[in-house]
């Protein structure tokens, strides 16, 4: 996705859905970035915003950018939350975690009244799984973790091959919350609810990148502009 579209998508949404006085989750990663500097600029035009970051890297951003910050325990209920997505389908579920920061995205989407994800066209897919669907999951044992993960899709009739992301050292990836990433390789999740139910039932499982009733309208950008998908309100 190239930056212009990213910051066409961010735009977007900010118009829309953006108002001072706000309580915003901030989201993680390249196109996520864009809103969360639309937001330093609108606080310098005279707005107000009181944000929660959903990764470290957006609170070092947030900051840098005077942006003032709290967290999920202090506000509770925010009024909305802006991030990108690795992948959406019609019905607004989402793979994300591409970043490896979705346990604190989807926390914090959770607490929104409105999630939005901001994204390119290409983003949107028939069905999930194109994209390797992320899982953290606590270090103790993770490779007999992996091979449940596995075993839970093939029980779905699913065919999952699981891979230890890795850092760019060639160290194992650890996450904000000190955890690892497996990313599950596949030919697609037809039954993406089922894929969700089954991994959160699995000891050593922490959260998996699918994103299932959370994202409420999707703002999607092209060289032709950019198309809202809406879901609940």
């Amino acid at each position: 996705m190239s930056d212009h579209l990213k910051r066409r998508a961010a735009e977007a949404a900010a118009e829309a859905e953006l108002k001072s006085g706000m309580r915003v989750g901030l989201g993680t990663g390249s196109t996520a970035k864009h809103f969360v500097d639309i937001v330093g600029e609108r606080m310098r035009g005279g707005e107000t915003f009181l944000c929660v970051p959903t990764s470290e890297a957006t609170r070092r951003q947030a900051e840098g950018l005077g942006i003032p910050l709290t967290t999920l325990e202090a506000i509770g209920e925010l009024d909305l939350t802006v991030d990108g997505a690795d992948e959406l389908d019609d019905a607004l579920r989402l793979i994300k975690g591409g970043g490896a920061a979705h346990l604190r995205e989807k926390m914090v989407a959770f607490a929104s009244k409105r999630m939005i994800v901001i994204a390119d066209q290409s983003k949107h897919v028939r069905m999930l799984g194109a994209f390797p669907l992320p899982v953290e999951v606590v270090p103790f044992a993770h490779p007999a973790t992996a091979r449940w993960i596995e075993a839970g899709f093939a029980q779905l009739g699913v065919a999952v091959t699981t891979r230890l992301r890795l850092a760019k050292d060639g160290d194992p990836l650890v996450t904000d919350n000190g955890n690892l990433i497996y990313d599950c390789l596949s030919a697609g999740f037809p039954e993406p609810e089922k894929a969700a139910g089954m991994l959160a039932a699995i000891p050593g499982v922490v959260e998996h990148g699918l994103f299932i009733g959370l994202c409420s309208a999707a703002y999607l950008a092209s060289d032709q502009g950019v198309v809202v998908l809406a879901g609940r309100p």
